[in-house]
């Protein structure tokens, strides 16, 4: 039996270096195509990498781990294949859970290269061994990058451990790869991985377990591919072997893997060092000679699996292209909830402005007290009435009428405000809740308004109200309205105009709108009109209006931000899909033009005499 023929494969040798680099410019690498196929899988590797599916729909997960599937499948396979198609067959030798894959490796190639025992799970990292004139292709990383190369056994399942043994063929090498169904999640994971990577895939199970799930769903996966597949069927009882040999090749046709051949290995002893009986392992080893001679058949097995794996590409892109949709039209469905809520806001506030409701009550105390009471008529007469309210002030501890209408309208607006906030901020909160992204994104404080919403809204108010004096005096410029109103008046006409802004007429409020009966108001509006006219003092509330609503929209704006701030960081691009779709087409198109064509019928040579069918 032959040891490890390559001296740096001995214990103790440092680990090889992941990747040596690409060819040099200029240099085209034997075997390689020379069409745009290489390009337009970059650009969908490109692609891909750019695609994200941040939010909890039931169809992220399943997107996130095919993305990563074509990731690695793309950088593990797919460019380093198509960039040497000349190099050595890789047959990935995969199966369930102590179905003999490492000692039937050791048996083929007639050395002790892969643990094998009862202990479960046997092949922690991936063993990968091949002829000592292959070893250089192996060495420089290109496929499966991503695995570190070792010249020893690794406890690691992110090395690759390199192995060379003089009795594998040249042209040919085999990989140990972890159990499809280990119950270590990392070793399933790589199994898959590697699998992915294969030229052609040697599935091994045995008389007990051939029709596990776990490893049909692979064999499925595997056809819908294209990939080339070959059978072991081990550890048979003699006296069983045709009939479970049929059965086995009866769910093969089901599954249209009827043209994989199939390998049936009997019940048997290993010798000292754990390998099978050169007998019982014959007509495989006798098998792959003859597929490691013939350049044209591997060629084929490599054309035949990498366009399968090409061709299968494109229904998967499609399926990240929809998965990318749903998460863009997922986002604009919660902001669309977000921003109803809000808008529903703004309407009641707009309504609320229109049907005169923030007249009652406190406002519309105070607006009688100040109309009532004379002062409005002595503010617009001379500036004799703002000293005699200071008097009054000072004598009875009693602010003016004026400032206690003031007071009245900033508190009643706040009112409003805090109460339109909190319910937008509940509806949206209920909205995103009943929505499978939103329920992940919310957190209980968002059901309320900020924590400072009552101080934003009180100095919205304020300053609106010093807007509407600022905008009073900004009309007072024309000489004809100064000289009516003398100047000392602009508190009481932007008192006079907030009061307008409560009102549907977009005026002040005649005395049937505020229902007080009683002639002073109706007065009021008669010595507005005639000093001021009635077009100016309306022009004056709808201005006031406009930048109340304004205001207003500004701060449910920033309370709706709260919402629309989550979706902004976990939005994917608008394109993506759009993306997606292209890249996979032009990798679809080159693929077509690039010469790789399935052949047609079996690939692989014919499985001879005995044990085999």
């Amino acid at each position: 039996m032959t040891t490890h023929g390559d001296p740096a494969t001995h214990t103790g040798a440092p680990a090889v270096a992941a990747r040596t680099g690409p060819p040099a410019a200029g240099e085209a690498p034997p075997g390689t195509t020379g069409d745009g196929l290489p390009a337009a899988l970059a650009g969908l590797r490109a692609a891909i990498g750019a695609a994200r599916f941040p939010l909890a729909l039931p169809s992220a997960e399943p997107a996130r781990h095919a993305a990563a599937g074509l990731t690695d499948q793309l950088d593990d396979y797919l460019l380093p294949r198509l960039a040497r198609l000349d190099a050595p067959l890789l047959v990935v030798v995969g199966g369930s859970t102590g179905a003999g894959k490492s000692t039937l490796v050791n048996s083929l190639v007639q050395a002790r290269v892969s643990a094998a025992g009862v202990l479960r799970p046997t092949t922690r990292s991936p063993v990968l061994v091949c002829n000592p004139t292959d070893s250089a292709w192996f060495r420089r990383g290109e496929l499966l990058p991503g695995l570190t190369r070792t010249n020893e056994p690794s406890e690691n399942p992110g090395t690759l451990h390199l192995v060379t043994a003089p009795a594998l063929p040249a042209g040919l090498a085999f990989l140990d790869a972890p159990d499809i169904d280990s119950v270590v999640d990392a070793n399933r994971a790589l199994a898959g991985q590697l699998l992915a990577a294969a030229d052609l895939w040697l599935f091994v199970t045995t008389a007990a377990r051939y029709a596990d799930a776990v490893p049909w769903e692979l064999l499925r996966s595997a056809r819908a591919r294209g990939a080339v597949i070959a059978m072991v069927l081990d550890r048979v009882p003699p006296e069983a072997a045709d009939e479970i040999a049929a059965h086995l090749s009866e769910m093969l046709a089901a599954q249209d893997l009827g043209a994989a051949p199939l390998f049936v290995l009997p019940e048997t002893w290993v010798d000292g060092q754990g390998l099978l009986p050169d007998k019982v392992t014959a007509p495989l080893s006798a098998w792959f000679s003859r597929l490691a001679a013939d350049a044209d058949t591997r060629s084929a097995v490599v054309r035949q699996t990498l366009d399968g794996a090409l061709a299968a590409v494109h229904p998967a892109v499609d399926g990240l292209a929809d998965a990318a949709d749903e998460q863009v039209a997922a986002t604009d469905a919660l902001d669309e909830r977000v921003r109803a809520a809000y808008r529903g806001a703004q309407r009641t506030v707009e309504q609320g402005l229109k049907d005169g409701r923030l007249l009652r009550g406190e406002v519309l105390a105070r607006w009688q007290e100040f109309v009532g009471t004379g002062e409005f008529f002595r503010t617009l007469e001379a500036r004799i009435g703002r000293l005699r309210d200071r008097v009054v002030a000072a004598m009875t501890g009693r602010p003016a009428p004026a400032a206690e209408l003031r007071n009245a309208i900033e508190s009643q607006l706040v009112t409003l405000l805090r109460g339109v906030a909190s319910e937008a901020a509940e509806n949206a909160y209920t909205g995103w809740k009943a929505h499978p992204a939103g329920a992940a994104l919310v957190e209980p404080p968002l059901a309320h308004p900020s924590d400072d919403l009552a101080e934003r809204a009180e100095r919205l108010v304020r300053d609106w109200q010093r807007g509407v004096l600022d905008l009073v005096r900004e009309e007072g410029g024309d000489r004809r309205f100064v000289a009516r109103t003398a100047a000392y008046a602009v508190n009481a006409t932007g008192l006079a105009v907030m009061i307008g802004v409560f009102a549907s007429t977009a005026f002040i409020p005649t005395g049937l709108e505020v229902a007080t009966g009683a002639g002073t108001t109706v007065a009021a509006q008669a010595v507005l009109q005639a000093i001021f006219g009635d077009q100016a003092v309306r022009n004056l509330a709808d201005k006031a209006r406009v930048d109340l609503l304004d205001r207003i929209g500004a701060l449910l704006d920033e309370e709706a931000a709260r919402y629309l701030d989550r979706t902004a960081a976990a939005r994917p691009a608008a394109e993506t899909g759009t993306a997606l779709r292209r890249a996979a087409a032009e990798v679809e198109m080159a693929r077509h033009r690039s010469g790789l064509s399935r052949t047609d019928g079996p690939v692989l040579p014919p499985t001879g005499m005995g044990g085999t069918r």
